[in-house]
């Protein structure tokens, strides 16, 4: 069975990937590959990727994993009916209470304006 995934290049530290299509019972560091569709940077989140070629692998059965089935919505790629779309995130945060937006707001004194003292120049 086939498998579109991502396949990591760039140097340590500086992720690139790959979105290739590979027997899915290889690893992706193996080489080995059917097709490559195309490439991700996480750090711009640019994404370049042959819809067409994409559709033609998923047309005839190759299992995208979650990420790229996000990758592949995002360029307007028409996946099939069969392809398991990514669950939704919660986002809880653990300590909301301590989140600086959570703080009670300080008491903020308000400047009492400087009064105008007019006082007479001494006499000597």
């Amino acid at each position: 069975m086939l498998a579109i995934r991502l396949q990591r290049t760039g140097r340590k530290g500086h992720a690139m990937f790959r979105v290739v299509v590979q027997d899915s019972r290889r690893t992706p560091t193996s080489g080995k590959v059917v097709a490559q569709l195309g490439t991700y940077d996480p750090h711009s989140k640019a994404v370049a990727i042959d819809g067409e070629k994409a559709a033609f692998y998923l047309e005839h059965g190759a299992q995208p994993s979650a990420r790229t089935v996000v990758l592949l919505k995002g360029q307007g790629v028409a996946l099939p009916k069969w392809v398991a779309q990514p669950a939704q995130k919660s986002g809880v945060i653990r300590h909301a209470d301590k989140l600086r937006r959570n703080q009670p707001k300080e008491a903020v004194a308000p400047e009492a304006p400087a009064a105008e003292t007019t006082e007479a120049p001494a006499e000597a």
